[in-house]
């Protein structure tokens, strides 16, 4: 799915879910996090763009140095500020100022679209419309991934042989007759009867494939709220 933005996206997710001011980034604590969804991204067999091998290996650089007393800073050609975040904090910002202008266009062209050159017919609303839910990135949908993932991490070690037949094609039916059209589960809920860690990736990637094939919808009440999976109803 070509749904990653790059690296300065996934650093930004991370910023906005700790809701921290990005020139107050922890460098120690937004390096974990992002190693850790390169951990699920590996887990997941997503081939990533070499940019985010690279950012990985800035990350823990400018982690080493902040570790660093001044007195012992590596030299740099360049570098006139003391604080080796700054550069990385730059780049987001002009990131973040491409990405807001973006968005915003993306709006005005939404709004756009409704206008029409003559009044249309009058549309009944049905009372119990779905209700405007925030957007879901892909990065929500991974770190639901990895919360799922937590509950095998204690149990996987006690040798417990399991069968795991699951196919992602297997995967994709089983979804299909669990929420029927028009219906909505939990995202959690979809992993419940999960018996391992490889029955919860297979399920995960029937998820994304669903939603690429425009059967499977993501919703949000709030931002780091309960994820809701909407079947599209047929047409």
């Amino acid at each position: 799915m070509e749904i990653f933005e790059g690296p300065l996206d996934l650093l930004l997710f991370l910023i906005k879910k700790d809701e921290v001011d990005i020139y107050d980034i922890s460098i120690d604590r937004i390096t974990t996090q992002y190693l850790a969804y390169m951990d699920a991204f590996k887990l997941l067999n997503i081939s990533l763009a070499g940019e985010f091998i690279v950012m990985a290996s800035n990350l823990i650089y400018i982690k080493s140095r902040s570790l660093l007393p001044k007195h012992q800073q590596p030299p740099e050609e360049d570098a006139e500020e003391e604080d080796p975040r700054w550069d990385l904090i730059r780049q987001l910002i002009e990131y973040k100022k491409f990405k807001d202008a973006a968005e915003f266009l993306q709006r005005r062209e939404q709004e756009q679209s409704d206008f029409f050159g003559h009044l249309p017919e009058e549309i009944e609303r049905d009372e119990e419309e779905t209700r405007p839910l925030a957007d879901v990135s892909i990065f929500d949908l991974i770190r639901a991934f990895q919360n799922v993932l937590k509950r095998f991490e204690e149990t996987e070690d006690l040798g417990e042989i399991i069968d795991d037949r699951w196919t992602v094609s297997e995967k994709i039916e089983h979804l299909l007759e669990l929420i029927p059209p028009g219906g909505s589960l939990l995202f959690s809920l979809i992993f419940e009867q999960a018996n391992s860690k490889g029955e919860v990736i297979v399920t995960f990637l029937a998820v994304l494939e669903l939603m690429k094939m425009n059967q499977f919808r993501v919703r949000q009440d709030a931002i780091l709220g309960d994820i809701e999976i909407h079947r599209v109803e047929n047409t």
